[in-house]
């Protein structure tokens, strides 16, 4: 019976058997024990024949050996030194036995080699080794016991001080102390964009570090830059965990010293109230003393003035649904010009660059940009701050005036004194007429943008312009139709066609080819659904299937939200994207390397005033024949534009360029052909309508 209660006791790891239902009832009731004196069931009920067998299962060697061990464990430290000890001693004091016996230095007697084995043992484990009287090698082992424990004690410090002081470090909660680097607080769609361009612009320059600060812990911050930045070079990129929000974590990232702070806008436009917030905590952590130079960016134009009074003088705030819109007209209106918008964004490749040269003052802005060989002058950066872009060509350059220029870097502009030659019979009489006619446009998709980019057409297009929208007959899209076609205007009509975009049917009935443009639009972000670009996705893909279809050329503008979704994006030569993530990233880059950009940029992306425009090469130089690029500009120049670049009309989607070429060197020579196009800054806006024989 005895045996049988030690075998039902609780084992680790052993299955617990519960009776079911009823027999849990009967074992719990009162009366006989099954298998005892007095048991009046009958020998073949169940329960009496299960239970027994139970109880009585036979665990294996290996089970009660593990059982044993585990128990062993749980009893503390002590408990594991003795083990420790003892497995020590099982190892060494055979091999020190048989190193002793196969001396043949030590003597033959046992109780020599006993000391041998001893010295051996005792060298091996660090307690002596002393050999005589008991007295001594007691005092010998205490000895080497009270080192022992000394050591061990020290060595178990130092590593409890290094791992409390590595964990404190990845936790991202220590203070760096540093001059002039950038700082970038939170953490949204735009990181891997903004940190990229932070490196690439750091590349020739001297070792720079970019602070980042953000609610997340820093190993996984770091560890998501590795894998979308890469390798940093020469900038040293250094993240820290905490509210961007809260003064004290500020602390952490030194805003006080840094040269430029950008805060990122969130992924959801609900999350605005953070920048602001932000901003504030930012102006606490810094003081108003001496306000640090900021560029921030929110996604509802509700919080853009609160914004820009959290600010300061001294903060640049993007609206970052305004310039996507702006942004999807220009594309929409001249096919190609996202592609430029890119070029001059990134570092990559040539971008604006504001150089001060010597020989400036005293010459003419016409003077200068044609004393540029490799690079091309587009405006005057004023002693006081402010921007003239594409200014008059007599504008003088005054002391303290800069030049702002499209370069590679800011060292590859030299003023030259002879200016590159050109052909004067390549440049043409005067520029072709341009006939005037309505546009149409297909709008698929409806979202928070939209109104924007209905009033952006609006103040665009010529009068009698159409514009299609197709979307779902939902109350909150219809009332925003309604709305945005009572406030267009006479010159542009908005008819709603009700319909799914995402469906196969609605571009089959509606003949997208017989647009100037067809623009895509996503749903806006929702928690539910994260991913806007899938929808715009199918859209795509039906449009595609209907240009095959059909053998007519869709061109295509698509807003997205990814930058990956771009890349997967069924596509032809032409066709713009309009990423508004990734574009707001490498506008607040440029922005904080050069705080002058933000009015170049404003000026550029509004309806009015200078901007860019991609003109029939016909305007500039005379078709079918070669000629330098020195005699486009100086066409241009005599037009009162900026020639800055131009786009092949031999362009694959497969190609990185998309054909566009700015900043070409003004001795660059090359075959024009009629459907080449122009890069220009121009002041009078782009010709309304189409250029007959000059497709897009």
């Amino acid at each position: 019976m005895d045996e049988v209660v030690a075998l039902d006791a609780e084992v680790p790891g052993a299955p617990v058997h519960k009776p079911v239902g009823g027999d849990e009832q009967r074992e719990a009731a009162p009366g006989p024990v099954p298998g005892r004196t007095g048991d009046t069931r009958a020998p073949g009920n169940a329960p009496q024949d299960r239970t027994p067998h139970r109880r009585h299962r036979n665990h294996s060697a290996e089970e009660r050996l593990r059982y044993w061990f585990d128990t062993t464990l749980t009893r503390g430290t002590a408990a594991l030194c003795g083990w420790l000890a003892l497995v020590c001693l099982a190892l060494v004091v055979p091999v020190s036995t048989v190193l002793a016996w196969t001396d043949q230095h030590t003597p033959a007697s046992l109780g020599s080699r006993i000391a041998a084995v001893w010295r051996n043992t005792g060298q091996t484990m660090r307690l002596g080794g002393e050999v005589g009287p008991p007295l001594r090698v007691a005092l010998s082992v205490l000895l080497a016991l009270i080192a022992l424990f000394y050591v061990s004690t020290l060595v178990s410090l130092i590593t409890t001080g290094l791992t409390d002081h590595l964990i404190a470090l990845n936790r991202g909660r220590s203070r760096i102390l540093e001059r002039g680097h950038t700082v970038v607080l939170g953490w949204s769609e735009q990181i891997p964009t903004v940190v990229s361009e932070l490196v690439a612009a750091r590349t020739d320059r001297r070792r720079r570090v970019v602070a980042v600060l953000a609610d997340r812990e820093k190993p996984a911050m770091e560890e998501d830059l590795q894998a979308t930045v890469g390798a940093t070079g020469r900038t040293r990129i250094v993240c820290r965990t905490g509210r961007p929000t809260d003064p004290a974590a500020l602390g952490r990232v030194s805003p006080a010293t840094a040269d430029c702070v950008l805060v990122l806008p969130r992924d959801d436009p609900r999350d605005d109230a953070e920048v602001v917030k932000t901003l504030l905590s930012l102006a606490a952590a810094v003081g108003e003393t001496d306000p640090v130079r900021v560029v921030a960016a929110v996604r509802d134009d509700r919080y853009l003035t609160a914004a820009r009074l959290a600010g300061g003088p001294r903060a640049t705030v993007l609206d970052m649904d305004d310039i996507a819109a702006r942004l999807v007209v220009d594309c929409a209106r001249q096919p190609g010009l996202s592609h430029v918008h890119q070029e001059l964004l990134d570092f990559a490749g040539h971008e604006f660059h504001t150089v001060g040269e010597p020989g400036l003052p005293g010459r003419t802005f016409a003077e200068a940009a044609r004393a540029c060989p490799v690079s091309t002058a587009v405006g005057i950066v004023h002693g006081d701050g402010t921007v003239a872009l594409n200014p008059p060509r007599t504008t003088p350059l005054l002391a303290g005036d800069a030049l702002l220029v499209i370069a590679e870097d800011e060292r590859s502009t030299r003023l030259s004194a002879t200016p590159a030659p050109h052909d004067p019979t390549a440049l043409p009489h005067e520029p072709p007429d341009v006939p005037v006619r309505p546009e149409r446009f297909l709008l698929l998709g409806w979202n928070r943008r939209a109104p924007r980019i209905v009033a952006q057409l609006a103040l665009r297009t010529p009068p009698g312009s159409v514009l299609d929208v197709v979307a779902e007959p939902r109350g909150a899209t219809l009332a925003g139709i309604r709305a945005v076609a009572a406030a267009s205007g006479p010159d542009l009509t908005v008819l709603h066609r009700p319909g799914d975009p995402t469906l196969r049917e609605t571009p089959d009935t509606l003949e997208p080819a017989d647009y100037d443009a067809v623009i895509v639009l996503g749903p806006d972000y929702r928690p539910s659904h994260p991913d806007p670009d899938d929808r715009t996705l199918v859209t795509l893909l039906h449009l595609r299937a209907r240009e095959r279809a059909s053998g007519r050329r869709i061109p295509v503008v698509t807003e997205m939200t990814d930058d990956r979704s771009r890349l997967i994006a069924p596509r032809a030569p032409g066709d713009d994207f309009v990423v508004s993530g990734r574009l707001i990233g490498l506008l607040m880059t440029q922005i904080s390397q050069n705080p002058h950009l933000g009015a170049v940029f404003e000026e550029l992306l509004a309806p009015g005033g200078n901007s860019l425009h991609l003109r029939p090469a016909a305007h500039y130089v005379r078709t079918g024949r070669t000629a330098s690029f020195a005699a486009v500009a100086a066409s241009a120049a005599r037009q009162g534009a900026c020639a800055i670049g131009y786009r092949s009309h031999a362009r694959t989607p497969s190609a990185p360029d998309h054909g566009v070429r700015l900043n070409p060197p003004k001795a660059h020579v090359r075959y024009w052909h009629p459907e080449d196009r122009v890069v220009v800054i121009d002041r009078t806006g782009p010709p309304l309508g189409r250029a007959v024989g000059c497709p897009s």
